[in-house]
């Protein structure tokens, strides 16, 4: 169903749906996946196929309606990253590469057998905004060639289990605001890649002290490496109060290049330091 979105929660039309009302096609917008005129309703379209995006988890009696099946786009090359977050902690993990899966839907989540895979490179300087982007643009080609794979009957599946993988298997668990937190006593790399593996959204925060009594609050969006030691405390932080903000680590420092306070846009670093002293 509809939910409120923005500043103003006010309920705003999916994409999706907005394209289906442009276009007359019916549509089913149910509270719970498993209510009783969903079920009847979905069932007497007699679907052929079925596809899944980015959404929550279907009850058995709807992914099996179908006599070709229920597929689902997923932004991992599976079994690598399954949960909700696959792009986030394949960037927080420094990961070089990630990609696009479908697969047949099964019982566990995003366990079931492989369609197809795409592969695509993370570059160092990429955060979650651009990689989700580079595999939106992939993800329809995908989801087109999957279906026309199905329907002329040239698909080869492959169960997860028999797929390669190259060290430690990682799961992808929903991102919570504490989740978010920066822990400033980790390597440079480590810090480096969390914000990015966060940004724009929901985005990496620590606490600043503004005052000797005040404590707030402040969101990364952006930061560099700094790759060099010295004997500071982790947390520490350097600036010459016009343009730069650095912050040590275990092994170097983080530079801050663009930051958000509470109730505030995104700024700058040097935008940020011109209102408010460090």
């Amino acid at each position: 169903p509809d939910k409120p979105a923005g500043r103003g929660y006010k309920i705003h039309d999916s994409p999706v749906k907005q394209y289906a009302l442009e276009q007359g096609l019916p549509l089913l917008q149910p509270e719970k996946l498993k209510d009783e005129t969903f079920i009847k309703t979905l069932c007497s379209w007699e679907a052929d196929l079925q596809i899944v995006v980015a959404f929550r988890m279907l009850p058995e009696v709807v992914w099996r309606m179908p006599r070709l099946g229920t597929f689902n786009l997923h932004a991992s090359l599976l079994p690598q990253y399954r949960g909700a977050a696959p792009i986030h902690w394949a960037v927080i993990n420094g990961e070089t590469e990630t990609g696009i899966t479908t697969f047949f839907l099964q019982h566990e989540i995003d366990t079931g057998k492989i369609i197809q895979q795409v592969r695509i490179p993370i570059a160092d300087g990429d955060n979650t905004g651009i990689v989700h982007d580079k595999l939106m643009m992939l993800g329809g080609c995908l989801v087109i060639e999957t279906v026309n794979a199905i329907i002329h009957e040239t698909v080869n599946t492959i169960s997860q289990e028999k797929m390669p993988v190259t060290g430690k298997l990682h799961s992808a668990p929903k991102i919570d605001k504490k989740t978010c937190r920066i822990h400033w006593n980790q390597p440079v790399k480590c810090v480096y890649d969390f914000i990015r593996g966060l940004s724009p959204y929901p985005t990496a925060w620590t606490e600043l002290q503004i005052s000797e009594n005040e404590i707030t609050t402040v969101k990364i969006f952006e930061s560099e490496k700094i790759n060099h030691p010295h004997p500071l405390p982790s947390g520490t932080i350097k600036t010459d109060g016009k343009s730069y903000i650095n912050v040590a680590v275990c092994n170097g420092f983080i530079a801050i290049r663009s930051l958000q306070l509470p109730g505030k846009k995104p700024l700058q670093t040097a935008e940020f330091l011109r209102g408010f002293q460090l």
